[in-house]
């Protein structure tokens, strides 16, 4: 039989075990986060109808779609989780209670050029608030201070919320004379970031924009200043354009909120150069980036759509949310080696009996278990330096040793992993209750630890 060469498509990620465990950890930190703040949690198909996931679609992504039929059907597989969305708050309409606020976190697929921290199987975990007819702008402000809280709860400080509003780059493309081709515009300016000041303006040129219309544009877009300052920049262009004058006012609404929600000012900024390149935000935008790495792009992204569901009800369900690309912050995160490695284990506890008969080692684990404790037996006939190193490969921070003294004594030698050589307490011959209270304190403190860890 020949043998088959195991290896993955390209763009497609697998993880080790205990890289597995982080990227799970980061994950159950990010639902405890959402939970925390009322969400819901819904699951959606990875396949759907391609007439659902082709309803609204720009720019390439299109073309990105994985799309084939299979009979009669003609099917896709999703390229995000907002579009499943909408299908679902459409079809699912009368069951919801409005403001509906849901997070999924799942698996999506585009058909794109694979490259380092990009991929063409990714997870995605988003948020969203919608509304039934109208949702206050204060939602706006609470979806970031959640963001903000999901980075900090993880370990990450060093990050900064850029936020504007599309209302108010639409007022001032409509003051500049710009609206016929305003969607246009913003898929440039949203590129700056990326190709610099002077390809932009070269871009631009190349739409017959006049060189004075740019400079002044771009001068205002780019100016640095406070958050306070540039809102009072735009203030002053007040009564020129209705559109700008209510994009001002959201955009201004959703920073005293934002103070409002704990989130501190060194991790939010108004940047008026944010556009999002996606058709449907229409109000506030956000972007999201790891200062230390600007280079890596947005970590969290998202904004204010007033039209979900447009293509699959007449309801009119405005909604804002933020998604962040977990597949690709967790392959940063793991390149740079920010990761905290001391919690990817999957065990509290290896038990390691010492005796023919296994039964004691059986019962003792299921106390251990009963007890909160994550517990493993290690069955193997191997030499006792094997089973040890099992441990220590594992990062397993506990070991219990159960030989013929332990079990006449009704006790059991505890060994502490992580302890250093000269610690008088590395092991102890204890009765099981005194080891479960020795554990589970040991384990508060290791279990504290966040699951990024940057040290300068």
């Amino acid at each position: 039989m020949k043998i088959i060469t195991p290896k993955n498509l390209s763009g497609f990620m697998e993880l080790p075990p205990k890289e597995q465990v982080l990227f799970e950890k980061i994950r159950q930190k990010l639902e405890e986060t959402y939970r925390l703040f009322g969400f819901y949690p819904i699951d959606t198909p990875v396949l759907e109808r391609s007439e659902i996931l082709l309803a609204k679609t720009g720019g390439d992504t299109g073309k990105q779609i994985y799309r084939f039929s299979k009979g009669d059907t003609d099917m896709a597989m999703r390229f995000d989780l907002t579009v499943p969305l909408a299908k679902y708050v459409a079809k699912n309409y009368s069951e919801l209670t409005f403001p509906f606020k849901r997070y999924q976190i799942g698996k999506v697929y585009r058909g794109e050029r694979a490259q380092q921290g990009r991929f063409r199987e990714f997870y995605q975990a988003d948020i969203d608030i919608i509304g039934d007819g109208d949702l206050s702008v204060v939602n706006d402000a609470e979806v970031p201070s959640i963001m903000y809280q999901v980075f900090t709860g993880l370990g990450l400080q060093d990050f900064t919320i850029r936020l504007n509003n599309r209302k108010v780059l639409n007022g001032l493309f409509e003051m500049f004379g710009l609206s016929e081709s305003a969607t246009d515009v913003m898929r440039v300016i949203d590129k700056l970031d990326k190709i610099g000041e002077e390809s932009v303006k070269a871009e631009l040129e190349e739409m017959n924009i006049s060189a004075d219309v740019t400079d002044e544009l771009l001068g205002l877009l780019t100016f640095q200043g406070s958050n306070a300052e540039i809102i009072e920049k735009l203030k002053a262009f007040a009564g020129r354009s209705e559109m700008l004058d209510l994009g001002v006012q959201e955009l201004s609404e959703v920073v005293y909120y934002m103070d409002k929600f704990g989130v501190p000012q060194e991790n939010y900024r108004v940047d008026l150069t944010i556009a999002r390149g996606l058709d449907y935000y229409t109000g506030t935008v956000y972007e999201t980036t790891f200062n230390r790495h600007p280079e890596i792009g947005s970590i969290c992204s998202g904004g204010r759509y007033d039209n979900l569901a447009e293509f699959f009800t007449k309801k009119k369900l405005p909604g804002v949310g933020m998604s962040i690309g977990l597949t690709r912050l967790f392959y940063i995160l793991n390149e740079f080696d920010y990761l905290n490695r001391t919690l990817a284990t999957s065990a509290d506890v290896l038990v390691i009996p010492m005796t023919e008969d296994m039964a004691s080692a059986v019962e003792i684990s299921a106390k251990l278990r009963e007890k909160g404790i994550s517990t493993q037996i290690y069955f193997e006939k191997k030499k006792f330096k094997h089973k040890i190193a099992y441990a220590d490969k594992l990062s397993i921070p506990y070991a219990i040793f159960l030989g013929e003294d332990e079990l006449k004594e009704n006790k059991v030698t505890l060994k502490k992993m992580f302890a250093a050589e000269d610690d008088e307490n590395k092991q102890c011959t204890v009765s099981l209750e005194e080891a479960e209270a020795v554990i589970a304190d040991g384990l508060k403190a290791l279990h504290q630890g966040a699951c990024i860890r940057i040290t300068d």
